[in-house]
């Protein structure tokens, strides 16, 4: 595994880019509004500001979501959400066009939300 995306609350989308753009070297990705979420990249990490985001969410990339959440299921693990699509990148904004994310979201052992995400080809390239 590795950390694929980190959501941060931010109450001033425009405050809160500034301070990442100066202060990390973020690079700018998009901008969807509403809701409220501003995407940066920071080195190979993609940063989520978002306005009703918790404090924090790590977001874990694996091969293939649907069996990650298959496997942390029969071990017991709680599933918060169960895999779904949640992006399909046409056009390439984070990265390969013609791509789908799919993410899933479970609780550690301390209550935490823990995002699961993959990226695989659409079939269907139309937007959702």
């Amino acid at each position: 595994m590795s950390v694929h995306q980190i959501a941060l609350y931010a109450s001033d989308l425009t405050r809160a880019r500034t301070f990442y753009e100066t202060y990390f070297d973020a690079s700018f990705v998009a901008e969807f509004n509403p809701p409220g979420l501003l995407f940066l990249s920071v080195g190979s990490t993609r940063l989520l500001l978002e306005k009703n985001a918790p404090q924090s969410l790590i977001y874990h990339l694996v091969a293939d979501v649907d069996r990650e959440v298959e496997r942390l299921s029969s071990r017991g693990v709680e599933i918060h959400t169960e895999a779904h699509t949640i992006y399909r990148d046409v056009d390439g904004t984070f990265g390969v066009a013609g791509v789908e994310e799919r993410m899933a979201f479970i609780r550690d052992s301390e209550g935490n939300l823990v995002g699961l995400v993959s990226r695989r080809p659409i079939e269907d390239v139309s937007p959702t």
